[in-house]
Formats: structure tokens, sequence, C-alpha cells
């Protein structure tokens, strides 16, 4: 069975940094771009970090620039997030997606919580 398993989100300060992991079991890892998703309470799902696989590491928006940083170990078969200078409105659940080349080919993790507090 095709498994994405999110893990090491948590609590932390405004300002400080996380870096939760997703790993993939069930399919060729290396075959996916594996993306970062989140969704706030209240909120709809968006995205915030792309794949170096599909062109290389991406933040959705400006929000993220420079502070969210997805990457890839294949060997492992996980991606992380890198979070850093977290502020309160980063606090959500966090979900990674991994895609193929179908439509029908999507995978969602369950999520991790991340919650900012000051």
């Amino acid at each position: 069975q095709v498994q994405l398993v999110e893990s090491w989100g948590g609590l932390v300060q405004p300002g400080g940094s996380l870096r939760p992991s997703c790993s993939a079991s069930g399919f060729t890892f290396h075959y996916y771009v594996i993306k970062w998703y989140r969704q706030a309470p209240g909120k709809g799902r968006e995205g915030v970090a792309g794949d170096t696989k599909d062109g290389g590491v991406k933040n959705y928006t400006e929000s993220e620039k420079g502070r969210f940083t997805n990457s890839r170990d294949n060997s492992k078969n996980t991606v992380y997030l890198q979070m850093n200078s977290l502020k309160d409105e980063d606090t959500a659940v966090y979900y990674c997606k991994a895609e193929g080349t179908g439509v029908s080919d999507r995978y969602w993790g369950q999520g991790t919580e991340v919650t900012v507090y000051s």
C-alpha cells in the first residue's frame, strides 16, 4: 500500500525552526514529485513548498519565500520541510503529497501539526 507519513511537527516559538519529515513507502519514491501543503484552522489547504524533482525547490506564496525549503533524500525515501523564522500564521497541519504523472496517481499523508506560539 502506498503510504506517506509526516512526522516531527510540534510546538515552536515565533522565530524558531522546525523540520517536519515525510517518509514514503509502497511506491518508487524517486519517480514522484513530493510537495508540501498546509491547512490552518478555518482555512483551506494551500501549497507551501515544491520539490527539487519538479524544477527545483519552490515556495508557493510570498509568506514562505526564503523561509521554507523542501529537500529530498532518495536513499531514505524521505523529504523534509525545513521551516525557519516561523510565525504565528504558520500554525497549521502540514501534509505531504506525492504526485506521479497521471492525474489519479496522487497520494496524501495524514499530516503533522505545527503550532507556533508566543
